[in-house]
């Protein structure tokens, strides 16, 4: 085989199984998509009860690749906000490039994500649906201004009590793969939020 032959089938060998990092941490999602909401959107996100949030691109603050995910928001006491991405969402665009089914679960102990913020002090709720469509949920605070990572092992999550899918098996058992992961600034709260690099943490 050429060179170049073998060039071209490792580029595709690591274009199906993701990109897993030198530190063996595995690329879920960098945001380098054109954002849109709606029906055939690459982001799922919406609001209600009073809240309101708009999701937009940013290249001028960025923690990796060429653009970060930025979030404008109020969220008012009784009302909800959510930005998700992932498989199954209402968004037809919003996948990860690697299906779920196809990641290697067992190979990671959890999850991070970094959070650009402004020391707002406000709660950001951080959930994943499990194989079994149930909420999982993990809480941080804007507790610093600029670039902070937030890293989840999975038995720090807890399953949401205030709402589950109704079609959800409520089991209390994190069933992989997870499909979906979502941010969500919690009542009380506005501001502006950016976010990038969601990984897979190697065990």
């Amino acid at each position: 085989m050429s060179r170049l032959g073998l060039l071209i089938m490792v580029l595709v060998l690591l274009t199906a199984q993701g990109c897993v990092a030198a530190d063996g941490n595995f690329l879920l999602d960098d945001f380098e998509v054109v954002v849109s909401g709606g029906a055939e959107g690459t982001v799922d996100f919406g609001s209600g009860n009073g809240s309101t949030v708009q999701v937009t691109a940013a290249s001028d603050i960025k923690n990796s690749g060429n653009q970060a995910l930025k979030v404008d928001y109020q969220a008012v006491d009784g009302g909800y906000i959510y930005v998700a991405r992932g498989s199954g969402l209402d968004a037809a665009q919003a996948n990860w490039a690697t299906k779920p089914s196809e990641i290697k679960w067992e190979y990671y102990s959890g999850i991070s994500f970094y959070v650009y913020g402004s020391d707002s002090k406000a709660s950001i709720a951080f959930d994943i649906k499990d194989n079994a469509g149930e909420i999982w949920r993990f809480v941080t605070v804007d507790d610093l201004t600029g670039w902070k990572r937030v890293v989840i092992n999975f038995d720090q999550f807890f399953p949401r009590d205030d709402w589950q899918p109704m079609d959800a098996d409520k089991n209390g058992i994190l069933d992989f793969p997870i499909k979906v992961f979502q941010f969500e600034p919690l009542p009380g709260t506005k501001g502006r939020l950016y976010f990038d690099t969601v990984e897979l943490i190697k065990k």
